[in-house]
C-alpha cells in the first residue's frame, strides 16, 4: 500500500471515459425512472405532521418507547433521544383520522399507560403547507448552488470548465436522489442538507483537478489534451482518495453509531462522497475535454512587437 501512495499511478481513464459515462447514464435512467414511477418518501418536515418532546425521571429505552406507541396504533412514529436518554422527541406524520391535538394526546396516552411519570415539554405542528415551501425552498436553494458554480467556474478558470463541473454536481444530485427514490428512504430535511454539502464536497475535488489541468496546460505544452488529463487526474488521484477514505470514515461511523435520526443524513452523505470522488474523475475532466477545451483556453496570449499573438 505504501508503495501504491508514494508514486505517481499512469491509469487511463480518459481511455475509460466511455465506458464510465454509460455507466453513470444507466443508474441515472434508473433512478430518474424511479423518481417517476416511486416520487420520494418525504418525511414529516415536507408532508406535516406532529412533534411531540416528553421526559422521564430515569432512563428509558428507545426501543420501549417505540413499542408502546406501536401498541397504540402509531407504527410511523420516529423516536429519538433529544440531548440525554431521559428526553425523548417523537415524530408523527399527519393522519386523516385524528387531529394534531389529538394525535398528541393519544401519544401520552400510550406512554403513561407504561410509565405514568412521563412529562410533555412541547408539542409542536408542521403544517402540509409548510412542508412544500420547505421542499420549495429546498429545491432553489440547489438551483441558486448550481448557477452560482457554474458563474464562479467559468470566471476562475473557462466556461468548459464551468459545465463541465456542473454537469458532474447534477450527476452526484440526481444519482444520491435516485437512490432514496428506488429504495423508499426518508428524505428529510437533514437529507437535503446532506445534498447540499455532497454538492460543495464534489466541487472542492473538481477544483483540485482543474487546477492541476490548468497548470499542466502551461507546463506541459507539446502534450495531447487528452494525455494532459491524464497525467493531471493521476497526479491528484492521491490526495482525492485519501480525502475521500478520511471522510468516509467518519461518515461510516455517524452512520453506525449516530443512531436513527442521522441515518439518512449519513447514509446520503456517503452516498454523495462516493459518487463525487468518481465524478470528479470520471464525469467532469471526460465532459471538458468533449467540449474541446486546449492549452490556448487558459494560457494567456502576449503580443510582441510586430503585434501577432505568441503563446507565453
Amino acid at each position: 500500500m505504501k508503495e501504491i501512495f508514494k508514486t505517481t499511478t499512469t491509469i487511463d481513464f480518459m481511455g475509460r471515459r466511455k465506458v464510465a459515462m454509460g455507466i453513470s447514464g444507466l443508474v441515472i435512467l434508473i433512478g430518474i425512472i424511479a423518481l417517476i414511477v416511486r416520487g420520494l418518501n418525504f418525511g414529516i418536515d415536507f408532508t406535516g405532521g406532529t412533534l411531540v418532546e416528553v421526559a422521564y425521571q430515569k432512563p428509558v429505552a428507545i426501543s420501549d418507547v417505540r413499542q408502546n406507541l406501536k401498541q397504540a396504533g402509531m407504527d410511523k412514529a420516529l423516536v429519538q433521544y433529544f440531548g440525554t436518554s431521559e428526553d425523548v422527541l417523537i415524530r408523527l406524520p399527519t393522519t386523516a383520522k385524528q387531529s394534531n391535538a389529538k394525535l398528541s394526546n393519544a401519544v401520552m396516552t400510550a406512554l403513561r399507560a407504561d410509565n405514568a411519570k412521563v412529562e410533555m415539554r412541547r408539542v409542536e405542528f408542521v403544517g402540509p403547507q409548510v412542508g412544500k415551501e420547505l421542499a420549495d425552498q429546498g429545491t432553489l436553494a440547489m438551483l441558486y448552488a448550481l448557477i452560482g458554480i457554474l458563474i464562479y467556474v467559468a470566471w476562475r478558470f473557462e466556461w468548459r470548465f464551468a459545465v463541465g463541473s456542473v454537469v458532474a454536481l447534477v450527476h452526484d444530485v440526481l444519482i444520491t436522489v435516485g437512490f432514496f427514490s428506488l429504495f423508499q428512504l426518508e428524505f428529510t430535511l437533514p437529507v437535503l442538507a446532506a445534498i447540499l454539502a455532497v454538492i460543495g464536497y464534489s466541487l472542492n475535488d473538481t477544483i483540485v483537478v482543474f487546477d492541476r489541468i490548468r497548470e499542466n496546460f502551461r507546463k506541459l505544452r507539446k502534450m495531447e489534451t487528452a494525455e494532459l488529463m491524464n497525467r493531471s487526474i493521476n497526479e491528484t488521484l492521491r490526495r482525492t482518495v485519501l480525502t475521500s477514505l478520511t471522510t468516509l470514515l467518519v461518515l461510516l461511523a455517524l452512520y453506525f453509531l449516530g443512531g436513527e435520526v442521522m441515518l439518512g443524513f449519513a447514509l446520503a452523505l456517503i452516498i454523495g462522497v462516493v459518487v463525487g470522488t468518481y465524478s470528479s474523475i470520471f464525469i467532469a475532466s471526460p465532459i471538458t475535454l468533449m467540449l474541446g477545451v486546449s492549452r490556448e483556453n487558459l494560457t494567456p496570449v502576449k503580443k510582441n512587437d510586430g503585434g501577432a499573438g505568441d503563446m507565453v
